[in-house]
């Protein structure tokens, strides 16, 4: 009886354990995430067009500790947002352009998370609005931001996924197609 039940934790606990898969992230793996982002939430300001971002996550190292990869690629995004009081206004349209670094460990099965660094530019458009106000905005800067992220995998191409770190936008999420 000892035995029986012996067996019978042994197969319950085997069971219930999270085993890691291979990871979902490797050396050539090539991630191509489309996304929306939080839009601006400051008082006055309106989404023209919300944030929506592209960016391709190519594998280049695997093998880090046993399961980690760590990525390269493009980065793209673009926002437009426009801000009127009475009789004048203006309209904001910034695109952000650059490369980005990611660092990939799969905790759970399906799951690829991963953070890194974007560097790039952001190019900004103004145009005023009624009444001339004289505004003399940024017309670009350096873009720059570390990120955390995770994608779940529905299945071995298609997946969801989920940023938190500034590229657009502070918060994005949408779908992303693995090659």
């Amino acid at each position: 009886m000892k035995k029986i039940l012996v067996v019978l934790a042994i197969v319950i606990f085997g069971a219930t354990q999270v085993n890691a898969q291979e990871p979902s992230f490797l050396k050539g793996s090539k991630v191509l995430n489309l996304g929306i982002g939080m839009p601006y939430l400051l008082v006055g300001y309106h989404m023209v067009i919300p944030p929506i971002s592209a960016s391709m996550d190519i594998g280049i190292v695997d093998g880090i500790l046993k399961k980690a990869a760590v990525g390269v690629g493009p980065y793209v995004g673009f926002s437009s947002r426009k801000y009127e009081y009475l009789t004048y206004g203006y309209k904001y349209t910034d695109i952000v352009i650059g490369a980005r670094g990611s660092f990939h460990y799969p905790f759970l099965d399906k799951l690829d998370t991963y953070a890194g660094v974007l560097i790039g530019w952001n190019v900004t458009t103004y145009k005023e609005i009624g009444t001339p106000v004289g505004l003399d905005p940024d017309k670009g800067h350096l873009a720059h931001s570390e990120f955390i992220g995770a994608r779940y995998y529905f299945s071995n191409n298609l997946a969801v996924f989920a940023e938190l770190g500034y590229g657009i936008s502070w918060l994005t999420g949408g779908i992303a197609l693995k090659f």
